[in-house]
């Protein structure tokens, strides 16, 4: 009987011009993130250490471990918040209609009883919080006129929450049960992403303005800004605080991530700038971070991750990828079985090596969508819906991978009527 041995992971979905909000485990080193409806644990010591979880109906947003690491609660864009355990085949613990639409960010509680959600009421709340096993509400979160970004719970007591939205509001709220305090509108544009230090005397929300701003974690008072020398030339998508609270990474459409010390007057200054291997196009904007332990982990909008060491940022970062769209083919190579190539839908082409994990990628120019594809001596042939068969190249796979042959197959009308519809004909010299 077949077992598994290795899965390959997926890589984030992202959407141009929003950031993604992953999260990590400090305990076990593990990110969260979603995919269509799935969402995926994934170690960051050992890459192929993989677990999903596909049981929500609809796709899935955010996901956060609990306090204790037993639970995960993830959402959905139905307004769902699913909670389940962490061990035993993920059983299901508890599910809550939290919102009318899609949440785009939650927040577990530092003693892990109450859980905060945050994103489109569809002109209803915008923002719930509640008891994670009764789903009893436990305030009310009046304030924000347009979509929530980001939520935020403060990690001491006393309990705050912040809440960050399209209506350029950061919001701050006192309980349980949580009642309005006070809000800011520093920022002129979307306030993307709100986060408490771990220590939880500070709170910074960051913003498509390109501003980072500080508050006093407890009074909710203003007490600080990044500076903009050496700052960020695009919106600032997503914020992470170091585990000692004196540092921040955020990332940006302006392609980089930022290490800033934080004063404890509430200032920012830059102290490192890191940049990820790239063509420098569109799809390697920032729009994810996390820092986790000594990991600085960035996603980029193409869904590369990117893992820093915290220790060493010098250090060339160990690049994470895969297919962010449905897998259409698979081969594996005669001469070398360890070697696995997946295409998927986008026109994209994934080499994995089997127990080591990802190890490069190829993206079609034509940007056709890939029918199917096999490896054949020393090249790659493949088919798509432009009814062309490519020659690739082997051995320089995912360097210049100059195309050598080209096969036009004909009209697509043809093939639409033709008897030998679904079929792909082709003519190698042997």
């Amino acid at each position: 009987m077949a077992e598994l041995g290795e899965t390959f992971a997926c890589v984030p979905s992202t959407e141009r011009g929003r950031g993604i909000l992953i999260s990590g485990d400090p305990k076990s080193n593990k990110i969260l993130y979603c995919n269509g409806r799935s969402v995926i644990i994934l170690s960051l010591d050992n890459p192929l250490d993989v677990a999903i979880y596909g049981e929500h109906a609809y796709q899935a947003t955010v996901a956060r471990f609990s306090p204790n690491s037993e639970w995960i609660a993830s959402a959905d864009v139905s307004g769902t918040v699913r909670i389940w355990g962490t061990r035993n085949d993920f059983v299901l613990k508890k599910e809550f209609r939290v919102l009318s639409g899609r949440i785009d960010d939650l927040q577990w509680s530092p003693d892990g009883m109450r859980i905060v959600a945050s994103g489109d009421g569809k002109g209803k709340s915008f923002v719930r919080a509640f008891m994670w096993d009764s789903g009893t509400n436990v305030g009310e979160f009046d304030g924000h006129s347009k979509r929530v970004l980001s939520c935020a719970f403060k990690p001491t007591r006393p309990f705050r929450i912040a809440t960050c939205a399209e209506d350029f509001l950061v919001n701050f709220y006192e309980g349980p049960p949580f009642k309005f305090k006070l809000s800011h509108r520093d920022h002129s544009n979307f306030v993307n992403c709100i986060r408490f230090s771990p220590d939880g005397t500070k709170l910074i929300s960051v913003s498509s303005d390109k501003k980072g701003i500080l508050y006093d974690a407890k009074t909710g008072e203003k007490i600080g800004e990044l500076s903009s020398e050496d700052g960020h030339k695009g919106s600032i998508y997503a914020v992470s605080w170091s585990s000692d609270s004196k540092k921040v990474l955020t990332v940006s459409a302006d392609k980089t991530a930022k290490i800033w010390d934080i004063s404890e007057d509430g200032s920012g200054t830059v102290s490192k700038t890191l940049t990820s291997p790239g063509s420098g196009g569109v799809e390697d904007m920032l729009v994810g971070c996390l820092w986790l332990n000594d990991h600085i982990v960035t996603v980029s909008l193409g869904g590369t991750i990117s893992v820093f060491s915290a220790i060493d940022m010098d250090k060339s970062p160990r690049l994470l990828s895969g297919h962010m769209k449905n897998i259409t083919s698979l081969s594996v190579l005669q001469n070398d079985p360890k070697i696995i190539l997946s295409a998927s839908y986008d026109g994209l082409i994934v080499k994995w090596i089997q127990g080591i994990g990802y190890a490069g990628k190829l993206e079609r120019k034509e940007n056709s969508q890939i029918k199917c594809f096999a490896a054949h001596g020393d090249e790659i042939l493949s088919s798509a819906y432009d009814n062309k068969v490519l020659a690739l190249l082997m051995q320089i796979f995912l360097r210049t991978l100059p195309i050598i042959r080209v096969c036009n197959m004909g009209n697509a009308n043809l093939h639409k009527h033709s008897w030998f519809k679904g079929f792909v004909w082709l003519w190698i010299n042997v």
